[in-house]
């Protein structure tokens, strides 16, 4: 039985006239950490933004657990399962740390006090400060808020996107362990990231986009031995 939890076939997406994802298709299978690399403008927000229905699909398929996702809206994505942790955070800065959290539990009937206290567990800097605004937070506890709040709504596969942007290296560390401690509770992860490095020593396999098209797909281990990998992102030329 295939244990495939979330595919993507032939996804096109444009901005106007812009096809900023052309046809591309990927999979993510249940309990993976799976990562899309690629340089700035190479449509992995977009695909994001796109499984999230925050954009809509020109033409293509998305499918979560064998249900079409390109038709639904935003907010039923989030009931079916799937979490999205966004591209700079997007915390509410105005709100307290532990109401941001509360806000990420909106699709869940109450609020459920084991989750919390997990999240806290997993980032133990949001327990510390969370009666203190989140605006007040450093960048790398901000994205802590963001993932913490993302995995509120209890989550089958949770979206991570460039969770280690403008974040100091320490902090980034630590995120990607508690990254791999989510994914052995069983929450599957998709990973978008700048940092093929790390992402790549963290995922079981990876996806590479160029300018709206997969250009290589593998294990880790193959695509960190790739030449083609260590040219454009590791800093090795040959």
């Amino acid at each position: 039985m295939s244990n495939v939890l979330f595919e993507i076939k032939d996804l096109e997406v444009s901005y106007g006239s812009i096809a900023a994802i052309k046809g591309i298709s990927l999979e993510v299978r249940k309990g993976e950490i799976v990562t899309i690399l690629g340089a700035n403008g190479a449509g992995k927000t977009t695909t994001m933004r796109t499984i999230s229905q925050l954009l809509k699909a020109k033409a293509g398929s998305i499918q979560f657990k064998g249900q079409e996702l390109t038709q639904m809206p935003a907010h039923k994505i989030v009931k079916l399962g799937i979490s999205h942790s966004p591209e700079g955070r997007r915390v509410f800065g105005v709100l307290t740390v532990e109401e941001n959290l509360m806000l990420g539990a909106y699709s869940q009937r109450k609020l459920d006090r084991e989750v919390l206290e997990w999240v806290y567990q997993l980032f133990p800097r949001l327990k510390e400060r969370r009666k203190q605004l989140a605006g007040t937070l450093s960048g790398g506890e901000q994205q802590m808020l963001a993932i913490g709040r993302a995995l509120m709504s209890k989550p089958e596969m949770l979206l991570l996107d460039e969770p280690s942007l403008g974040i100091a290296p320490i902090l980034v560390k630590a995120i990607f362990k508690q990254i791999k401690e989510i994914a052995k509770s069983g929450v599957t992860v998709l990973l978008v990231e700048q940092n093929a490095k790390a992402a790549l020593k963290l995922a079981d396999r990876g996806y590479v986009l160029d300018v709206g098209t997969i250009a290589l797909s593998g294990t880790s281990a193959e695509l960190l031995a790739s030449e083609k990998i260590q040219e454009a992102y590791l800093g090795k030329k040959h």
